[in-house]
């Protein structure tokens, strides 16, 4: 029971970040005037979470994760409902940049309580199954957002966001229990350095980073390579979903596996990297059951990777510092979800798009053969 509103705060935030997003481009809003206007909206929930998730973390582990995660949900409450009490087209700005500060806070303390509430013969799937409500809310965000748009513009969603956080919040002061923070000893700029350039650290975070690259490439590149096939919109939405569901399925049984030891951090990794490569590969190749399947391969790498990489952060950190980990981690999965489509779209810019896949397949086992199992 203590877990579950942890699990609806990681789709709160998956919600509200692909809801908004994926519909601001379709929307007449008059706060929307341009390529450049709709870029920089769409940037300021991403940018807040990049400057401000290793703050809040830090913060989780001096006061608790259970304030700084209830904080974050009536954050994210109350930035949602200024919209709804001003629709105006300036106040969707600030209400866009109070929602990512506020999803900064909770979903950085979200995760350390995941890792605190359970042992770690217990962390892969717990991770798996945070991970996997986390992909239902990054699936369901654009087609729920799209019809609440529909009905009753962004006044309408960002009311169903307001309620959604406030009802999450009171959950989680009702079913959260209190974890205090540990007792920490002192922590110098070098000590820090020295943690986050462990290989202990940096290995599943790159590795995290490198899978949010690839599901952010498949969510924005495979609905353009299956228009240029010319397939519909119903085929490259479902290539999309696919990919999705996917990632969600494969999470909880990926958890499962490393718990019982069928499976080691490493090669579950190496796994992941391998499978998303080779769904790259089959996403330069044309027609429709390419596309699918890339999208599933796609999928079902991230999904490997995503509760591997968390379950190895949390099994190399000490737990008084659980809230600095997860959310300078977080910071690195920031970083690969907007560098994966930036390394896209600069080598399709210079040669064709088939040609930035098979790059950043390259990219990706490259990091199979840094990041996967040594031999001796």
């Amino acid at each position: 029971m203590r877990m579950w509103p942890l699990y609806a705060a990681g789709f709160t935030t998956a919600f509200g970040a692909h809801a908004v997003a994926a519909n601001l481009g379709a929307s007449s809003s008059d706060a929307v005037t341009s390529l450049l206007t709709l870029g920089i909206l769409l940037a300021l929930y991403d940018g807040a979470e990049v400057l401000l998730k290793p703050v809040f973390g830090t913060i989780a582990d001096r006061i608790g994760a259970r304030p700084v995660l209830l904080l974050g949900l009536v954050g994210f409450a109350i930035a949602s409902g200024t919209y709804v009490l001003v629709d105006s087209p300036g106040w969707l700005w600030v209400a866009r940049l109070g929602q990512g500060a506020a999803a900064s806070a909770f979903s950085p303390a979200a995760s350390t309580l995941v890792a605190r509430l359970n042992p770690a013969s217990k962390h892969g799937r717990a991770f798996g199954s945070y991970g996997f409500y986390k992909s239902i809310g990054y699936t369901a965000g654009p087609l729920l957002g799209g019809g609440l748009v529909w009905l009753g513009g962004f006044r309408l969603l960002f009311g169903v966001m307001t309620v959604l956080a406030a009802s999450v919040a009171v959950w989680a002061l009702v079913a959260v229990p209190v974890v205090p923070p540990l007792p920490r000893t002192r922590q110098t700029v070098l000590d820090l350095t020295r943690r986050i350039t462990d290989p202990a650290f940096l290995r599943p975070t790159m590795a995290l980073a490198a899978a949010t690259a690839a599901l952010s490439v498949g969510v924005g590149f495979l609905p353009v390579t299956g228009a240029s096939d010319g397939l519909g919109t119903i085929a490259t939405g479902a290539a999309v979903s696919l990919l999705a569901a996917t990632a969600a399925i494969v999470q909880p049984r990926t958890g499962r596996a490393l718990d019982a030891g069928r499976l080691t951090t490493q090669t579950g990794i190496a796994v992941g990297l391998g499978l998303a490569a080779l769904g790259f590969g089959c996403a330069a190749l044309p027609g429709v059951v390419f596309l699918l399947i890339a999208a599933a391969l796609i999928g079902a790498g991230a999904g490997v990777i995503t509760p591997l990489g968390f379950a190895a952060l949390a099994a190399s950190t000490p737990p008084e510092r659980l809230g600095q980990t997860m959310g300078t981690a977080e910071l690195g999965r920031e970083l690969g979800d907007a560098g994966g489509p930036l390394f896209v779209a600069a080598v399709a810019t210079v040669a064709v798009l088939d040609a930035g896949y098979l790059a950043l397949a390259v990219l990706l086992l490259v990091g199979l053969v840094i990041l996967g199992p040594k031999r001796t």
